[in-house]
């Protein structure tokens, strides 16, 4: 595919207002204290950081293996952190926070099993998890009943907008990564800028990839696009490890451009047979953050010219433009070395978000953070960036505007947010460079 040059702005507002209502995605352990313990369970390895019994008790669920490995690994960092930090100023209602750490595999049963030992056992107040949407569709059917708050990080499917909406969370639901809805406007709106007139969908047949599917095919129709194949939409199985028959039908019907929603692991797969087909030659290929990760050109691999096969690629992910942002990257940078990945700093406003929500509450209980979340997150109070002055504030009984990393993180009825989006692309040299930011605002 020929290189691609873009000078991008993005608007989406105009379409934004009839989404709004209705609304990716998931092998070393992660960081942990030297005096950790480790078990394990059939479904999923843990690791829990030693602290006060009587504490706040926290967990994470996220994915250290499977098919979003790549992208959760640069993410599982930033919990620990977020506690050791904590801890360092105090804890929470006078106590230390107990974190345990919870590999959910990008996979919603290891996922279930994850969030009830977390729930049952661990009995923790809170939990940051998951990242794959149907993962994090597993573990809320689980957190909810246990009256356990649940914050993803990543899982952006518009599915749990709706059924927030209907109650069926009970207020112990909450993202700090914004809803595919937007993220779907802002790639039909790339499609149509581009010029393009006919698309084809290729999704991962889960919440993530359907509800980002459904939500761009409307969209894209309404800037007076076709979308070639939404008679017969290709959604191919997560646990798929060939992918010839589905390649041949996504590029079927002269489409200009394909949409590709996946996760990075059998994206690659997927990506490479069509190459291997030959035909991706003169198609845009259009992807999202599930697969957005400084390793993915790399699985995809190269084509016999020596070419990188998705040179020239587009794509968005939900990005960061918070006001702790610069603090955060430094406080990375001096602690693990490097810059922080995807959905890093979304993984450190949930887990903050849970400990100054406890704060708040005075109490360390999944009821008492599900009461006070939003209160810390978009309240009248005085804006923080820095979560140990969240704190002291709160400690001395004042209110509080949390201000994240991520973003602002005002979180809404539905547990939402509307965030930023970096436009990337894939270069020559396998290299992907963020190249515009958009909000849908």
């Amino acid at each position: 595919m020929p290189r691609v040059n873009i000078a991008l702005a993005l608007s989406v507002s105009t379409i934004a207002s009839g989404f709004l209502l209705a609304g990716c995605p998931s092998p070393n352990p992660p960081d942990s204290a030297a005096n950790n313990s480790s078990t394990a369970t059939p479904a999923a390895n843990s690791t829990t950081t030693a602290s006060s019994a009587k504490g706040l008790k926290i967990g994470s669920l996220l994915p250290t293996t499977g098919d979003l490995a790549s992208i959760g690994q640069q993410m599982s960092g930033s919990v620990p952190l977020l506690v050791d930090t904590v801890n360092a100023c105090g804890g929470v209602n006078g106590q230390p926070v107990t974190l345990v750490q919870v590999d959910d595999q990008t996979d919603p049963k290891a996922g279930a099993a994850g969030m009830t030992k977390l729930a049952t056992l661990d009995k923790v107040a809170g939990v940051v998890g998951s990242f794959a949407s149907s993962v994090s569709t597993a573990a809320v059917s689980v957190a909810t009943p246990n009256k356990v708050m649940l914050v993803s990080p990543g899982s952006t499917s518009p599915v749990f907008t709706e059924k927030a909406q209907k109650g069926d969370f009970k207020g112990f639901w909450a993202r700090t990564a914004p809803p595919d809805t937007y993220q779907a406007l802002a790639l039909a709106q790339l499609a149509k800028k581009k010029g393009f007139k006919r698309v084809s969908t290729v999704v991962i047949n889960n919440d993530y990839g359907v509800g980002f599917e459904k939500a761009f095919v409307q969209t894209f129709e309404k800037l007076g696009g076709t979308v070639v194949n939404k008679d017969k939409p290709i959604r191919y199985d997560p646990k798929a490890q060939t992918f010839d028959t589905e390649a041949t039908a996504a590029f079927a019907g002269k489409p200009e451009a394909v949409l590709a929603v996946m996760y990075a692991e059998t994206g690659s797969l997927f990506l490479k047979a069509a190459y291997q087909q030959g035909v991706t030659k003169g198609v845009q290929i259009l992807l999202t953050d599930g697969v957005k990760a400084p390793t993915f050109p790399d699985q995809v691999g190269k084509g016999s010219d020596g070419k990188y096969i998705l040179s020239g690629a587009i794509g968005t992910v939900p990005g960061s433009d918070g006001k702790a942002l610069a603090a955060f990257n430094k406080l990375w940078q001096e602690k693990k070395g490097g810059v922080p990945g995807e959905y890093a700093p979304q993984a450190w406003d949930a887990a903050a978000l849970l400990t100054l929500a406890a704060q708040a509450a005075k109490e360390n209980t999944g009821v008492g953070i599900a009461n006070k979340i939003r209160e810390v997150a978009d309240g009248p109070g005085t804006e923080v960036t820095d979560v140990c002055e969240g704190l002291k504030l709160l400690k001395e009984g004042k209110k509080i505007n949390y201000q994240g990393a991520s973003g602002n993180v005002d979180v809404d009825a539905n547990g939402d947010v509307v965030g930023v989006y970096d436009v990337w692309t894939v270069g020559d040299d396998g290299k992907i460079k963020v190249i515009d930011k958009v909000s849908p605002k």
